[in-house]
């Protein structure tokens, strides 16, 4: 039994075959869940066609569709749509028309300014609805329509070629294909009725294809069961219900049969085609051209990406709106320029290639107020740029536009073309100033404070383990053994020589002999080694590398602070960053930035700039515009990293036609190059960039003047100032005391010594003043203190040790009693 193609009689047809087991051979859409027995139907299946609808839906990325369907048996073939949506986000308008309301429910689908349409009408029906089209100028390049039938081919579109609107449908027979071409010319041999089946255009419909297969697959199906068994035929009865016995068996041998028919690869699971190909059909270039494939298993496969986006070049002019910003839109200083040429920079170079490339004229135009656009979070409504996007009295906005997700869920973006974050600018800050004590910068204070209190402890601890030690106690005059005196080298004095030689990596003429001595001496060296190998290596960083004082280092340092003032553009999606932040550090900078008075807000870039320049301000920005700062003012620089990360995109409003063109002509560029070789025109090649390089090459080492290494000559003239002064004092205490023993006047003592001292031609010898010595007069006794010197100490008969140049005398007179 074939057919029929009617839906309601073809499910009693159904009940019939399925009562009599005669394969019943079907070439409609059925929608009917419950599994037929003796069912075969060639029509793909309404699950299959309805996923190859979602999936052209989110290939095309549609936000707000409507449907129209004209008989209630196609609301229930677009179910799977309706019930679930490629997305969530999607809205639906659905609404059941027929010839006589048509116009109304377009107004209405116009009205609303939704701009893609899902059309199931019946064929008999279509060009009334074509004309409907026309009369209300649905026929642009704004418009989206996905038909459902398999005969757009067969339909009149003539005047909708040259409009560039969009029409998009599947087809089941692939005319392009050898062996249908063979089977359609074959066809047409058949008079007269070749061509009314090939609708006088050589171009079959869908049912007489689907039943052309139809029998063939009968055809092989019957042939395969000849060759293994005899089939016997019987006369039934719709009254008797006998069934047919061999039924079955021809049904099991059409089920299996596999080839190649009018309408693809034909295979079936259960009754039902499994193995079909669907061609994508899209209006271009005055006709309808295959784009792509769908099948059940590869899903959809667009092979002309292009022809979605690039609708050639339409008599159309998009107005785009913009802010006078450097260097992405600049006016010309020229005063007879008009149009699109009073603007240059590297937006405008974008927008340039961009319309060429999606086909498309336009025109550029700045905003009133400044502002790219945010929400106020009181009303909810939006400013700037966004705005008028939002009320649609703009087609485009380009410019430094970050990409958010509040300004997403009001207008569309591109595909973004430059990424981005934010940064921190800030004036650089002056060279630290040169000290003329510099040369002590390699230490900290309080490591000079540390090395001192260790100078005197270890000068200290010398002296003492010295006087305890009995092996630092040594004979004055080895010639003479039998001498009852001893002395000690580490006096008080020497002992702070001796650690100052060491200290200065000089001899001292010193020699610690004890064991305890030398383990002080000892460590004391390891710690001298450390501390000059540690100074010396950093010495030369601090005096040849010019420091900076850098009060700020990161974001986290302006949040601690008060004394820099610091803010963003107000306006900005910068702002906007800060006001919603989760980020405590953030939220922190967002209540100083809303709460200083005046506002550390400013209108335009420029002006932040400006106040960077002033000093004791920071500037929080966008990296790019940052860059373009920097690289022309060498007083500038980038504090930090980036605190986020964004992109810059074209804004449109949302539903246009227009995003996906201008993304594909974005992705190409980048791929290109172009866009990078754009941002090298604008921000590098200008002309105007300062030298950084040269600067930077010179601040790394420099020579030392006497700004840096001055306090040395000072440490040199007052040491040597010093030892002038202590001269004289000594020079004075020795007159004084040998005017004394002389019995002569201070002052002729002072001269006969400095007469001598002041011949430059003098011997190195001088003759010793003649004195009378206490100690070696004649009639005295020089007794040292301690007058048991004779007296053994202890069994060892050992003198007790004592200094013989510092012990006290006792002088006695002979002539005394």
């Amino acid at each position: 039994m074939f057919g029929p193609f009617d839906p309601l009689l073809g499910s009693h047809i159904q009940s019939i075959t399925d009562a009599l087991d005669i394969p019943h051979l079907e070439a409609r859409l059925d929608i009917e869940p419950q599994e037929k027995e003796f069912s075969i139907n060639l029509f793909p299946s309404h699950v299959f066609l309805n996923q190859a609808y979602k999936d052209m839906i989110q290939f095309l990325k549609w936000k707000k569709v409507a449907i129209i369907y004209e008989e209630d048996f196609g609301l229930m073939k677009l179910q799977e749509i309706i019930r679930s949506p490629p997305s969530k986000t999607i809205e639906m308008y659905i609404r059941q028309g027929h010839p006589d309301n048509y116009r109304d429910i377009l107004k209405e689908v116009k009205h609303k300014e939704i701009f893609s349409i899902i059309v199931d009408t019946l064929p008999r029906n279509m060009r009334q609805f074509l004309r409907c089209l026309l009369q209300l100028q649905m026929n642009d390049y704004r418009y989206h329509y996905l038909f459902t039938t398999f005969d757009i081919e067969t339909f009149d579109l003539e005047d909708f070629k040259y409009n560039y609107v969009n029409m998009t449908a599947f087809r089941i027979v692939d005319t392009s294909s050898v062996h249908v071409q063979k089977i359609l010319r074959d066809m047409e041999k058949f008079q007269p009725i070749g061509h009314s089946i090939l609708n006088k255009s050589s171009i079959i419909k869908a049912e007489p294809a689907l039943i052309y297969d139809s029998v063939n697959v009968f055809a092989k199906g019957l042939h395969a069961l000849e060759r293994s068994a005899t089939l016997s035929l019987a006369n039934l009865s719709c009254e008797s219900e006998t069934p047919w016995g061999d039924g079955s068996s021809l049904f099991n041998y059409i089920n299996a049969v596999e080839y190649d028919g009018l309408t693809g690869p034909i295979k079936f699971t259960e009754g039902k085609r499994s193995n079909f190909k669907l061609d994508v059909l899209k209006l271009r270039n005055e006709e309808l051209i295959k784009v792509g494939e769908w099948t059940p298993d590869t899903q959809i496969n667009i092979t002309d990406r292009q022809a979605f986006f690039d609708g050639g070049r339409p008599n159309i002019t998009l107005k785009i709106i913009t802010i006078e910003e450097t260097p992405f839109v600049m006016t010309k200083q020229s005063k007879n320029l008009t149009g699109n040429g009073r603007f240059e920079g590297f937006c405008v170079d974008l927008i340039a290639y961009v319309s060429t490339m999606a086909g498309f004229e336009y025109q550029i135009e700045l905003s009133g107020d400044g502002l790219y656009g945010i929400i106020d979070t009181e009303t909810g409504e939006w400013n700037g740029l966004v705005r008028e996007l939002i009320d649609k009295k703009a087609d485009l906005a380009v410019g430094s536009m970050t990409i958010n997700y509040a300004r997403e869920s009001v207008i569309d973006f591109t595909k973004p073309f430059m990424n981005l974050g934010i940064s921190i600018l800030f004036k650089i800050p002056t060279s630290q100033p040169t000290r003329l004590f510099s040369f002590m910068n390699p230490l900290a204070v309080e490591i000079w404070l540390y090395v001192l209190a260790a100078y005197v402890l270890v000068s200290f601890t010398m002296f003492v383990m010295a006087r305890f030690s009995p092996y630092e106690w040594n004979n004055p005059h080895p010639c003479n053994a039998e001498s009852d005196v001893v002395e000690n080298q580490f006096s008080v004095s020497n002992s702070f020589w001796f650690i100052t030689g060491t200290l200065l990596r000089q001899g001292s003429g010193l020699n610690p002999k004890a064991a305890s001595t030398r383990i002080v001496g000892g460590i004391w060296w390891f710690f001298t080694l450390i501390i000059i190998s540690s100074y010396t290596a950093n010495l030369a960083a601090f005096l040849t590398v010019e420091r900076m004082i850098t009060p700020i280092e990161s974001a986290e340092d302006l949040a601690e602070q008060s004394e820099i003032e610091y803010g963003t553009l107000e306006g900005g999606s910068t702002m906007g960053f800060f006001r919603d932040s989760k980020i405590e550090t953030y939220q922190k900078m967002w209540r100083y930035m809303e709460s200083k008075r005046p506002s550390v807000f400013v209108p335009i870039i420029d002006d932040g700039v400006k106040r960077v320049l002033e000093g004791n301000y920071a500037f929080l920005m966008e990296s790019t515009m940052l860059d373009y700062t920097i690289q022309r003012n060498c007083n500038l620089t980038q504090v930090g990293g980036l605190l986020n990360s964004n992109s810059y995109g074209i804004a449109t409003p949302i539903g246009s036609p227009w995003r996906d063109k201008i993304s594909l002509a974005i992705l190409e560029l980048q791929e290109k190059g172009i866009i990078q070789m754009l941002y090298s025109k604008w921000w590098k090649n200008t002309g105007d960039v300062c030298n950084r390089d040269e600067k930077n090459k010179d601040s790394k080492a420099s020579a030392l003047g006497v700004e840096n290494i001055g306090g040395v000559f000072v440490v040199l003239m007052c040491g040597l100032a010093l030892a002038i002064v202590v001269a004289i004092l000594e020079f004075c205490w020795n007159s004084r005391k040998n005017a004394q023993t002389d019995r002569q006047s201070l002052c002729s003592e002072m001269a006969e010594e400095l007469r001598f001292a002041m011949k430059c031609h003098g011997s190195r010898q001088r003759p010793a003043l003649k004195r009378n010595c206490s100690r070696c007069a004649p009639g005295t006794t020089y007794v040292p203190a301690a007058t048991d010197l004779p007296q053994a100490n202890g069994e060892n008969g050992l003198l007790p040790m004592i200094e013989f140049r510092k012990s006290s005398v006792v002088q006695f007179d002979s002539t005394s009693p």
